[in-house]
């Protein structure tokens, strides 16, 4: 599956998120490297769309994730494309810090765990959902 839009927003928040919790420099001199080249490749991938080299069928990979609705509410995402990727980098911000948790989970209080695994998946849930508004809004700019 080729990357999307999204995919690659996503990438690099991820990559700018290790970035600010790293104080290795080895790690931070490769990170800097996968940075670049994930800006890189979006702006191809913004040129190539514009150009029309990417299908229509292929500026948008839909999660389709397939999960119980009820309980499980996830914000709604809108906004044009400079928004959504906020709102991107937001959740994945929130998912780093939740995430953590998860690596202590021993040491997270009993009557926080449901509370703590919850939280996970509705941020997973949400970033989805920003990866596709992404693939989806700038679907709609290219193929005005």
């Amino acid at each position: 599956m080729a990357e999307t839009l999204g995919m690659l927003c996503d990438k690099l928040t991820i990559v700018k998120l290790k970035q600010y919790h790293s104080d290795d420099q080895a790690r931070l001199n490769s990170l800097s490297i996968q940075a670049k080249d994930l800006q890189e490749e979006i702006d191809l991938y913004i040129s190539d769309a514009i150009a029309g080299k990417i299908p229509p069928n292929k500026l948008s990979f839909a999660s389709n994730k397939v999960f119980k609705q009820e309980g499980n509410e996830v914000k709604e995402i809108k906004g044009n494309l400079g928004e959504i990727f906020y709102q991107l980098a937001d959740v994945n911000c929130t998912l780093w810090h939740e995430q953590e948790k998860v690596y202590e989970f021993e040491a997270v209080p009993l009557d926080e765990k449901d509370s703590v695994v919850k939280k996970l998946a509705i941020l997973n849930l949400e970033r989805n959902k920003c990866i596709d508004a992404i693939n989806s809004v700038f679907a709609s700019m290219i193929l005005r």
